[in-house]
């Protein structure tokens, strides 16, 4: 029985790079084998076969009971033809037939073939399922295998057989990839198919973002910090609110690292994608004026019943508090999970309401914004005590300045400017970020008013956007 040993020889190799265990491998062999002799007797065949794990014998004896008529050739044999080979059978009794492998003919052959490989796939599907069934929400790795009528076929380094695809609803419009490129992506759902589950991988989805600031940030890995909220426009920006259980651990601080590097690693993984960071709060009050940032709110009235939020913003924060296009405050509605209506000063006063109500600052103003001195910038001693005499020692103090600021300084020079503009234009990604598009140069002039006729026409805007705004942002 050569051939049979090389035959099972040959399936450990198979169960081996399928992950099945030896008691699986035998199982498959004898219902491979099952199913060639069907081919052979009939579908309703019974049988026993041993398999000795040292030499890949086969040992196969088909069942047939003594019968005075047949009625099921498979399981059933004359009593006459029984007695041919032994006189002593009776009505009854069961005769064992020995079956030698190499009797098989290429049709038992094949069917043992197609039995094993059908059986070999289910067992595949099964494991997939049960392995990614409770990993929604995981980041996953792999590399670009092909590119199908605009969805990314992914090979997956964990499971190379899985099928896992990126629909075209879940990519980034900003973004390109290659045949072969490494590519990461979130499991966003396992969907049955007729040919066995499939893997839907996102990186569109706000869980994509999550899932990249869970391995960036320790804090969050050891359930320091949490992301309570999360709200996204892919490909233009991200909101994200997030919470410490531990008092002594900043989550915002921690999400952002040292010098930025944390949130800079899920930026570059993005695209480029601007990233807002803010505190979470429990208080709606509290917790919509850190989500306009980077607005400073001049007040907030809340409709508990309608779960509506008015913010009245100065005129000067008004355009950051409306964002390009209502993003800033569309995000901030979908954060906050309550509609957000948005006025300006002036336009609160038209309305008839008090003005006096501006003049209250919020008692928890540090709520707004994120700040953090520039000595824990890459910024030379030089540029810092320069900066310092000009009466600016923290990031939100310098965040609005263009490069003729910085070149009226003393002590600062053509390079220190565009450095200092670089690190400006790379961590606006936090509270605080001015808001630009990918072909606005950090010191253009060309969108600020040159006349109050400018000025007007562009509050007119923005109270359009803001008007614009309350209708999108109501869920």
């Amino acid at each position: 029985m050569a051939n049979a040993a090389q035959i099972v020889a040959a399936f450990r190799d198979v169960a081996s790079t399928k992950s099945l265990s030896d008691e699986e491998m035998t199982d498959l062999v004898k219902d491979g084998m099952l199913a060639g002799l069907a081919r052979i007797y009939g579908a309703t065949v019974q049988a026993e076969i041993d398999i000795d794990e040292d030499t890949g014998d086969f040992d196969i004896v088909v069942l047939r009971r003594v019968v005075n008529e047949v009625e099921d050739s498979a399981t059933e044999i004359a009593l006459d033809e029984a007695r041919w080979d032994d006189d002593t059978y009776e009505v009854g009794d069961v005769m064992e037939v020995p079956v030698a492998f190499a009797d098989f003919g290429r049709n038992a052959v094949m069917a043992v073939k197609q039995r094993i490989v059908q059986r070999v796939r289910e067992n595949e599907r099964d494991r997939i399922r049960d392995e990614f069934a409770d990993q929604v929400g995981q980041l996953l790795s792999g590399e670009l295998q092909q590119i199908e009528r605009g969805k990314l076929v992914v090979m997956l380094n964990r499971a190379r057989d899985a099928e896992a695809i990126i629909p075209w609803k879940d990519q980034n419009p900003r973004e390109r990839f290659r045949q072969g490129d490494p590519i990461r992506a979130v499991l966003k759902k396992v969907e049955e198919t007729p040919k066995g589950p499939r893997l839907i991988l996102s990186r569109a989805d706000p869980l994509f973002v999550s899932a990249l600031f869970h391995l960036e940030v320790p804090e969050i890995h050891q359930d320091i910090v949490e992301i309570r909220e999360i709200s996204r426009e892919v490909g233009g920006r991200t909101k994200i609110a997030v919470y410490s259980s531990d008092e002594s651990i900043d989550p915002v601080g921690a999400c952002v690292g040292l010098k930025g590097s944390r949130v800079q690693a899920v930026v570059n993984e993005l695209g480029g994608e601007r990233i807002d960071i803010v505190p979470w709060h429990p208080d709606p009050e509290v917790f919509a004026r850190r989500a306009l940032a980077p607005a400073r709110v001049s007040k907030v009235v809340t409709d508990s019943d309608r779960q509506v939020v008015t913010a009245i913003v100065d005129e000067d924060q008004l355009s950051l508090a409306i964002g390009r296009n209502g993003q800033n405050v569309r995000l901030a509605s979908q954060l906050i999970g309550w509609q957000i209506d948005l006025y300006g000063s002036r336009e609160w006063v038209e309305r008839g309401s008090d003005l006096a109500m501006l003049g209250e600052e919020g008692g928890d103003e540090h709520y707004e914004t994120s700040d953090f001195p520039l000595s824990e910038l890459d910024i030379r001693a030089g540029v810092l005590a320069a900066l310092s005499e000009a009466g600016y020692d923290t990031f939100l103090q310098i965040i609005d300045l263009e490069r003729r600021d910085f070149l009226g300084m003393k002590g600062l020079g053509e390079e220190d400017a565009d450095r200092l503009l670089q690190i400006i234009d790379e961590l606006t990604v936090v509270e605080g970020e001015v808001e630009l598009t990918e072909e606005d140069e950090p010191d253009s002039e060309e969108d600020e008013p040159d006349s109050e006729e400018d000025e007007d026409d562009s509050e007119e805007d923005e109270d359009g956007n803001a008007d614009g705004e309350d209708g999108e942002s109501e869920d």
